[in-house]
């Protein structure tokens, strides 16, 4: 039986040809760069984090790896705490240590690129009550590895767990974690938002463990129980990893974003990586398209994936945000380590999202 493979919106390609990376390697032995600027690391707080349920926060571990607590839940984006990344050693330690990363009630993973899911990092995070939700197409592989509370998801698809609704959304990119599995499952980012109506905030730990055993049954995650209105954190986008594409728009047009985490890095040679990788300018572009709030980059400063460097990526980013005249504040530059605070709304959905600093 022939396997599935999966394509891009419009079906844009990323596929290279032999010729095209030989040019790229000789490119790079004449090119000179300095790594000497480290992102800042800072302390984490963990007693904060490990007794907090009902703040939302998001702190970057690095790379494209957050951990995020939202309306109750626990999560973790992408989870890579490897020391190295193929022959290349890691720029900064995690902004956390993995042991001391709270009890995860679900981890996100946007594609099966190495540096996207890392498994070592994925069985030390992964308990008996910890929903992984991944592309369309990768399950399989998953269970095969050991971890069977799996759920996977085609674009626009959503799940509801407890008073949160997850939604897994188009990106422009590609997969492959051996020579023959290549685009064999899919690739995407995904939308948090709140579910509207919710249990009361003295059953929301009843409705995690509810709503997270019917989805894996493929029930309803809500039987009618009584509902009501709780305070609201803004909707959070997790970009994962793509290039420009139009659908920034369309997703900008579907929800109504409060926090986007933007790649930034893994861009030079653009040449190269164009079709599968954001430029500084590029994830403006989209940020903008997006209609958000607010944007923390990601994606830079952990790995030496491409040509540029933390400072090039952040330099222009900097840059291309005074030309288009963005308010400063609107784009949230993190450290390893460092936890951004969000306040919840009371009623109106469309209110300013309560973005503390």
């Amino acid at each position: 039986m022939a396997k599935i493979r999966y394509n891009n919106i419009d079906n844009v390609s990323t596929d290279k040809t032999l010729k095209e990376f030989k040019q790229w390697r000789e490119q790079r032995r004449r090119k000179v760069k300095d790594y000497s600027y480290k992102v800042p690391k800072h302390e984490p707080e963990l007693d904060y984090l490990h007794a907090n349920r009902e703040e939302t926060t998001i702190t970057w571990i690095g790379h494209s790896t957050f951990f995020i607590q939202y309306y109750g839940l626990n999560i973790v984006t992408d989870p890579v705490w490897a020391e190295k990344m193929g022959f290349q050693r890691r720029l900064g330690a995690p902004g956390i240590p993995i042991q001391d990363i709270p009890p995860l009630d679900v981890i996100l993973i946007s594609h099966s690129h190495y540096d996207h899911l890392h498994l070592a990092s994925l069985r030390k995070l992964v308990t008996s009550k910890t929903l992984l939700i991944v592309p369309d197409g990768l399950r399989r592989k998953m269970i095969r590895k050991g971890f069977h509370r799996c759920q996977e998801m085609k674009w626009w698809e959503h799940i509801v767990l407890g008073g949160v609704k997850i939604t897994f959304v188009p990106a422009q990119h590609w997969t492959r974690r051996t020579l023959f599995d290549t685009n064999t499952s899919h690739w995407g980012g995904y939308i948090l938002e709140p579910n509207h109506a919710v249990r009361a905030s003295e059953e929301s730990a009843a409705a995690l463990e509810t709503s997270v055993s019917d989805v894996l049954d493929g029930q309803r995650a809500h039987k009618g129980e009584p509902m009501l209105q709780k305070a609201c954190p803004p909707v959070v986008y997790f970009v994962g990893d793509t290039g420009y594409f139009k659908e920034f728009k369309t997703i900008g047009e579907r929800f109504d974003i409060g926090v986007t985490l933007m790649p930034i890095g893994a861009y030079d040679p653009e040449w190269f990586m164009t079709s599968q990788h954001v430029t500084p300018e590029e994830a403006l572009q989209g940020f903008v398209e997006t209609k958000s709030q607010l944007m923390v980059p990601m994606h830079y400063g952990t790995f030496k994936l491409a040509d540029d460097t933390p400072k090039e990526a952040l330099d222009r980013l900097e840059a291309e945000r005074k030309r288009l005249g963005i308010a400063e504040e609107r784009i949230r530059v993190l450290g390893h380590g460092e936890t951004l605070r969000i306040r919840h709304e009371a009623d109106d959905m469309n209110q300013d999202a309560g973005l503390e600093r």
